[in-house]
């Protein structure tokens, strides 16, 4: 099945070359840029085409890797095109395929497709892609050809439903755009005990990297250390006693979910009094 490329960024150029060298047939790229176009085009060794029309009516699927906000108004010109028996996808982690209304109606078979993964740059996320997991959302026409096709590139597919795609969001921002905003308190604390930004962003860098990797290696239960999963309760007071009022709910919260792991790990310690200490302080 022939592919086309509405959208040349991040994603775009990624897909496109992930997919070249995984033998699916690319045919090329439209971008309202059409420099982008002729870049991605050059860099999957594909075509770039002047129109959306003439890409549209050469492809079998089409992917619309555009911003989010742009996803509605692109699919708004498709749907007027003959587009019968052709896949539409998007590659939004918060939208879902019911972005594309009407499609239904028109004989065409709408999907989105995530990476869970960070696609920073145009020339090397590729190689990083084939790790990463792809959730497949749309209509159950299609979806285990979708499924056989995104196969091709990983072994970590998985299907979700319209339903799920925000809590799906969701968790992504718990593990990366969240976990930026606990490394930039963690940096502010050490600045307070009057480390140089500079010096507190090297010191914490470490302790994070290490800890990241455990727990990728390891899990959560086998990667927890620290005072909350020895139950020690007085170290954790000193903490609530200090810490900056805009940020003891956040510790308050993130402790309580600890003693969740703790227990798992430690299934003979007693963590009552803690809950009941980090409970006592919440939305105080």
């Amino acid at each position: 099945m022939n592919v086309g490329f509405i959208g040349a960024g991040k994603v775009g150029f990624s897909l496109g070359k992930l997919f070249m060298e995984n033998d699916i047939n690319v045919i090329g790229y439209k971008s309202k840029n059409i420099e982008s176009a002729a870049e991605a085009a050059k860099f999957t060794k594909t075509k770039s085409f002047a129109t959306i029309e003439a890409i549209v009516k050469k492809s079998d699927i089409i992917f619309i890797t555009v911003p989010d906000g742009e996803i509605l108004s692109v699919w708004n010109h498709i749907k007027n095109l003959p587009v019968k028996n052709k896949i539409i996808c998007h590659c939004s982690g918060c939208l879902s395929s019911s972005v594309f209304d009407g499609i239904k109606e028109l004989g065409a078979y709408g999907y989105s497709i995530h990476p869970f993964f960070p696609v920073r740059d145009k020339w090397h996320s590729y190689k990083e892609l084939s790790e990463a997991t792809f959730t497949i959302e749309g209509a159950s026409f299609y979806i285990e050809k979708i499924k056989d096709l995104m196969c091709k590139v990983t072994e970590n597919v998985q299907l979700i439903t319209d339903e799920n795609k925000e809590l799906y969001h969701a968790a992504g921002v718990f593990s990366s755009n969240l976990a930026v905003a606990i490394w930039n308190i963690s940096r502010e604390l050490l600045e307070s005990c009057g480390f140089s930004k500079e010096l507190a962003e090297k010191t914490i860098c470490p302790l994070f990297l290490s800890n990241a990797e455990n727990l990728c290696k390891h899990g959560a239960v086998n990667s927890l250390t620290g005072p909350v999963e020895r139950a020690d309760t007085e170290t954790v007071k000193k903490h609530m006693e200090c810490i900056p009022k805009e940020f003891l709910d956040i510790y308050c919260l993130l402790s309580k979910e600890l003693i969740k792991i703790a227990e798992v790990k430690n299934p003979n310690n007693e963590y009552a009094e803690l809950n009941e200490l980090l409970s006592s302080y919440e939305g105080k």
